[in-house]
Formats: C-alpha cells, structure tokens, sequence
C-alpha cells in the first residue's frame, strides 16, 4: 500500500544548492545567511526585530528572562499545548499556572485566564496552537486591565493573522518554531519576533553569551551573563530558501485543508475546529474530532497512513502534577476533551486531492467500524 506520511518537509534543489554554498563558504556557525533568514521573517511579519535561535522552547526562555521574569512570578499557560510552554516558565523559576482551553478552538480560554491572574501574575503565555490564531482582542483586554505581559507560543503559527495582523507582531513577544513538523523549517531552531527595541537588544545580547558594546572600549565586551542560542547559516539557509515561497506554501496548505473541509462536511461523527472569528489559520496541522480516537489512529496507522494525535495535556502528566512550582487551575474538562478526540491528518505541499479522498475514505471506513 501507498504510505501517506504526515508530513514532509519542503526540500527543493534550490534549497541543497543553498546549504552546499553554506558549506563551501567554510562559515558554518551564525553569520550572513541567518542575518539575512532573520531578515526575511521581519519583513514578512512586518514586526521591528526578528531574532533566530536554537528552538522555540529556547526562544521562550529568553523571551521571559527579557522581561525579567523569574522566582517568585506567575505564568498562566494553556494545559493544551507541547509541555515546551511550561517548561520554558520552569526553566527561569517561575511559576506554571495552568488553566483549561476552549472545546471549539482548542485555544486557551480567556475567561479562565482572568480568573487564574493574581498579583504575582506576570504574563500570560497562550499558544496559538496548530496555526489557529489568538483573539487579541480579549488578550489586549487582559493586558491593559491587569498589567500582565502577553508572549505567544506561536510555535505553528507562521503566516497566521488575526484582523489582517500577522502572528508575531501582536504579543509583547512572540516565538516560532522551526522544527521538521513546521512548514517553514530549518531542522530545528526558532525565531522571536518583537517590536521591542530594549528587549530585542538584551535577547541579541543574551544568545552571544553576553556580548555586547562599550563606549568606552575597541573590540569585544561582555556587557551580562549569556548563553548560546545562536542558529548556524547551515540550518538558516533551508529556512531562508523556504521563505522565499511562504506565500506558495501557504496558499497550497490553504488549498489542501479547504479541500478536506469540502470531503469532510457530510461525515458524520467528525468534528472540526472553529477558526478565531476575525483570524486567518496557517493550517500548520488539519485537526478533527473524532470519538475513539487511538482505535482510529491505529487502524488509519496499519494502512500506511500516518496519523497522529493533537499534542498533550500538561494536568495528566508528572511532571506537572504535584508540583510547588506549578498549579493547575480547574478540572480540565475541555483539554482533557480535546486529548482525547483530536486526530491530526497528513497535509503537506505535494499531498494530492487523490491522496486526500483516500485518506477519508479511509477514516470512513475506520468511523463504521465499531
């Protein structure tokens, strides 16, 4: 049979031909090519910095130390999302309050929110989870009304926007993702964005191992305690090139899950996700709902489709239950929902509308077995 993978990363000549040159140029570690990567994601998000690094979970450390949060601080978290988002809050010592998402959106919910902020409240983190968009309508609210912070895992959500803004010039900060997973890839690595001048100046600072500039002095000083967060031209130059067609992509992964909406909207027993009322989804990841999910997930699996779950929900795992350092507020009702239903379909750039019917006939035939 036909394997359907669930994704595959955009990988063209023009992108060997890239890293080849990167390679010959003997100048492998951070330089020209991720200034210029970095360069082509600022102009596209229309934001005033744009910063390349190691990962995403990276990327949200150094958003929260930015703004000097740390012990003795709040940070309210989606239970929904890659357990990357809390651990980034763990990391610099603060504390993980977790609250519970919307069913519709699988977005956090915004009125759970407002009731888990408390004088030690010091940001809000939501996730813009598969490339759904925030309703930073609400999160303005909530920034303005309570002082707080907003840094988005916007991990999924490059080329999303919410009333014709793109993710990543909203928040105080935001972080993308640049894993194999995401369309827009470099291996691994992320990118913050900000409008931030100080901020972005520490962050640039903080990912060179302090480095900075003196006034007083010629050559290299360190100006504070830093690490290396730096990305390499190497993996700077797959993402570069894969800039350069992000509206072609984009229109494709737009394409392709309109074209699932259209196989799916008779079937019975499939759910779909709602898009934030005045958003623009980057379908990251095409999710549905479905009841008995692993069975389905199995079954689809065994025919060499390959399906997999949403991601996790944070209150069922060790790491953040029974923790001092980590309160999670309310029964979880909607996330633990989603966990169990949410079924991520294969979508990528060269999947074929045959490809599609085939594989919801296939959750079809899956759904009548009971």
């Amino acid at each position: 049979m036909k394997k359907i993978p669930l994704i595959k990363p955009y990988i063209t000549q023009e992108i060997k031909n890239r890293v080849c040159e990167v390679l010959d140029s003997g100048y492998l570690t951070e330089g020209p090519v991720t200034k210029e990567f970095e360069r082509a994601i600022r102009q596209y998000v229309g934001c005033r910095h744009a910063i390349a690094v190691t990962s995403c979970t990276t990327g949200l450390e150094m958003a929260l130390r930015a703004l000097n949060i740390g012990p003795g601080d709040e940070v309210v978290v989606p239970d929904y999302t890659y357990p990357a988002t809390a651990d980034a809050v763990a990391i610099v010592g603060a504390t993980t309050v977790i609250v519970d998402v919307t069913v519709d959106t699988m977005l956090i919910d915004y009125d759970a929110v407002e009731q888990a902020i408390t004088p030690k409240t010091k940001a809000v983190m939501p996730v813009s989870i598969f490339g759904n968009p925030l309703d930073y309508s609400e999160l303005n609210g909530l920034k303005e009304k309570y002082n707080v912070y907003v840094i988005e895992d916007a991990a999924c959500s490059v080329g999303a926007e919410f009333k014709g803004i793109k993710i990543g010039n909203q928040a105080d900060i935001s972080v993308f993702s640049h894993h194999p997973r995401k369309f827009i890839t470099t291996g691994e690595g992320g990118t913050i964005t900000t409008n931030d001048d100080e901020r972005a100046l520490w962050m640039e600072s903080y990912k060179h191992f302090g480095m900075g500039e003196s006034p007083t002095r010629e050559g290299t000083v360190f100006t504070r305690i830093g690490t290396n967060y730096k990305l390499s031209n190497l993996l700077a130059a797959v993402g570069l090139e894969q800039m350069h067609h992000i509206d072609e992509l984009l229109a494709k992964r737009t394409e392709l899950s309109e074209n699932y909406l259209s196989l799916l909207k008779d079937v019975q027993d499939v759910k779909v996700p709602t898009i934030t009322p005045g958003g623009k989804h980057s379908w990251q990841s095409f999710c549905v709902f479905v009841d008995d999910r692993d069975r389905i997930m199995n079954a689809m699996r065994s025919n060499n489709i390959e399906v997999q779950i949403g991601t996790y929900a944070l209150h069922m795992h060790p790491a953040f239950q029974n923790n001092s350092k980590c309160y999670i507020k309310g029964d979880m009702k909607n996330s633990r929902y989603v966990f169990d239903r949410c079924l991520t379909l294969p979508l990528y750039h060269d999947l074929t509308f045959s490809d599609q019917e085939y594989i919801v006939d296939n959750l079809k035939k899956c759904l009548s077995i009971h």
